[in-house]
């Protein structure tokens, strides 16, 4: 569509590197890229400062880290140019520059140290060594690189505070959304792809007492050995855990009483002294034990170790004896689907609204067969409208193992945009392109009171925001 095909360059911001290396480094210029009015690269070139938008600077060595920073992601850079590259790397200072000025936008050190924690442990993960990142990121030390990454996340959550204040203050009403819809031709209104709808039925099995004093008795054994022994919790977290998020890096968590943690764990978390290891726990994850490391003020150091009962066999084979005649009864007409899933369905996040599952894209109930997640797609698929599944064993990356139900409650076949039928996605649309409009606006006026400089070749630049302020 012509009215929202004003696409920026996608910049996926999981790490979110806008590099700013050493002056005068010299670099080699490896990376292949689309040609255009910046002059072609010698094999050998002097990094330095090419733009400047209020106090921060950007370097040849940024756009070349873009780059490499793209193409790690998957994302094809063989047509995007270094113009192209520069003007979002000045977007992203603009938008920090501004948040800087903004007595609304706070954020704290504190913040962004958490931050840095949770990305390095992630990054070492990946990479395996500080050795080798260092060697990577080309920083001397340890304490170089966290000054360098301390900078660079510091001043992508400015941006993105920023972006997000601009955005989050932009509204649309139905007469804009009608407006919106009204003013696209016919031949250039959108195809939206098939779609359905699905309601699910949870059947757990049930965990003997016995296996639960298995795990109990287990992580009382670890959390002695730490006590008495003298043995290094984080090695028996690598060696033991059932986690998988933390696992890798011994149960490593930072935490403050707003980050996202089921009650259960961040009641024990917060009631523990430094040093304190926790009795064995439980929360729907299974049980855990927790090692505090270290308190400042609202915010601690933790590591933990997760075990899950076992599932016996015999307790699996009641679950899916359940499902079936859960499944017979709807067949029969004893129970809707819907009935059923209020009444029998062991998942909370679904019983209440008759097992309908949302979309975690777009959290409404419609799923785009294209964009399904693979393992949903492979157990509906094949279901016709209204029927029910037979019962079919499902495991989560946890091990956690359970029998669902699924029904196709409504199939959409692929069409062109509809007004009344997708409302929504029509909506989504015309708001997009009203914040793409606001975004354009407030770049614009915030570029004409900002100290912007280009450097040499870089002015030839065709930019979409006025950088050169003609």
């Amino acid at each position: 569509m012509k009215f929202i095909n004003k696409i920026a360059i996608p910049f996926t911001l999981l790490v979110s590197f806008a590099f700013s290396s050493v002056a005068q480094e010299i670099i080699s210029e490896e990376t292949p890229v689309k040609k255009d009015t910046v002059e072609p690269f010698k094999r050998k070139k002097i990094d330095g400062i090419i733009a400047t938008v209020g106090e921060y600077i950007i370097l040849d060595s940024d756009i070349d880290m873009e780059y490499v920073e793209l193409s790690s992601q998957g994302i094809s850079v063989e047509n995007v140019s270094r113009c192209e590259l520069l003007g979002k790397l000045m977007e992203d200072r603009l938008y920090a520059h501004q948040a800087l000025q903004d007595s609304t936008i706070v954020v704290k050190d504190s913040e962004i140290n958490n931050m840095m924690e949770e990305r390095i442990g992630y990054m070492l993960g990946q990479i395996g060594s500080m050795e080798k990142m260092l060697k990577f990121y080309n920083k001397k030390n340890e304490e170089e690189f966290r000054s360098f990454f301390f900078d660079v996340l510091k001043q992508n959550k400015l941006s993105s505070e920023m972006r997000n204040k601009v955005v989050d203050e932009v509204e649309i009403t139905p007469e804009e959304v009608r407006t919106f819809f009204k003013k696209i031709p016919k031949e250039d209104l959108p195809t939206f792809g098939a779609e359905m709808e699905v309601s699910q039925i949870v059947i757990e099995p049930k965990i003997s007492q016995e296996e639960k004093q298995k795990v109990i008795d287990r992580l009382n054994e670890i959390r002695n050995d730490v006590l008495i022994n003298g043995a290094s919790f984080r090695t028996r977290a690598v060696l033991y855990s059932e986690d998988p998020g933390s696992r890798s890096s011994g149960g490593f968590y930072k935490m403050n009483r707003k980050t996202q943690f089921v009650k259960e764990f961040k009641e024990v978390a917060f009631s523990l002294n430094e040093g304190e290891i926790s009795k064995p726990f439980e929360t729907e994850f299974g049980y855990h034990i927790i090692l505090v490391e270290k308190i400042r003020g609202q915010e601690v150091d933790l590591r933990h170790i997760l075990l899950s009962p076992k599932v016996s066999d015999d307790a699996l084979k009641e679950a899916k004896d359940k499902a079936q005649l859960v499944r017979q009864r709807i067949m029969d007409g004893e129970l809707t689907f819907a009935d059923a899933a209020r009444t029998l369905s062991d998942e909370k996040e679904t019983r209440a609204n008759g097992g309908i599952l949302l979309n975690p894209k777009t959290m409404d109930s419609k799923f785009e067969l294209t964009k399904m997640d693979p393992a949903l797609y492979g157990q509906v698929s094949n279901l016709k409208e209204k029927e029910v599944s037979v019962a079919i064993l499902d495991e989560d990356q946890t091990g956690k193992k359970r029998y669902k139900l699924f029904m196709v409650t409504n199939r959409i076949d692929s069409h062109i945009a509809d007004y009344a039928t997708d409302y929504t996605k029509i909506k989504d649309l015309a708001l997009k392109e009203k914040q793409f409009e606001a975004i354009g606006k407030w770049s614009n006026e915030k570029i004409m009171e900002t100290y912007v400089k280009i450097n040499g070749e870089y002015r030839n630049c065709q930019f979409m925001n006025n950088w050169m302020k003609k």
